[in-house]
């Protein structure tokens, strides 16, 4: 997890499931001088995984995150949550092979982890390719293209 030239501001969230991991990677990711935001939770006292997954995917709507990574027992709720927000495009990922292909073909700026189903080991070598894997243009700007263009007639700005 080494930060590359320009190095992104992430955003951690995670429910009470993704405690123990989130503050693995955080830890992990300020070591390395990564910019880290914690948005929580901070206990294994039960919480609503949308009230993390919906946070965090609005500062990278607004601009304000680069990247975010999210945490919940399977990485479902999490990934469904930051995908209803415009320009995030969030990715369950078990592999560092699907993060690797998360980040080349689809401009992933979400990475949604499971942590019932990755060990802490995989999840910060997952993290680790993920944020050094550039996009790959190409084919796969079209279609990033068309889900952005998707986005701007079907998406609007809640009042």
């Amino acid at each position: 997890m080494s930060p590359r030239r320009k190095t992104s501001r992430i955003v951690l969230a995670s429910d009470h499931g993704g405690v123990k991991m989130k503050a693995d990677l955080f830890r992990c990711l300020s070591e390395r001088g990564f910019p880290v935001r914690d948005l929580g939770t901070d206990s294994a006292d039960p919480v609503d995984y949308p009230d993390y997954g919906f946070a965090a995917a609005a500062l990278v709507r607004r601009g304000e995150a680069d990247r975010a990574i999210l945490i919940c027992r399977s990485g479902i709720g999490m990934a469904i949550c930051a995908n209803k927000s415009k320009g995030v495009r969030a990715a369950a990922v078990a592999s560092v092979a699907d993060a690797s292909l998360s980040r080349r073909h689809n401009d992933a700026n979400v990475l949604v982890l499971g942590a019932d189903e990755v060990s802490a080991a995989l999840a910060r070598r997952i993290v680790s390719k993920w944020l050094a894997t550039p996009f790959e243009g190409g084919r796969h700007r079209r279609r990033v293209e068309k889900i952005r263009r998707f986005e701007e007639t079907h998406w609007r700005e809640r009042k």
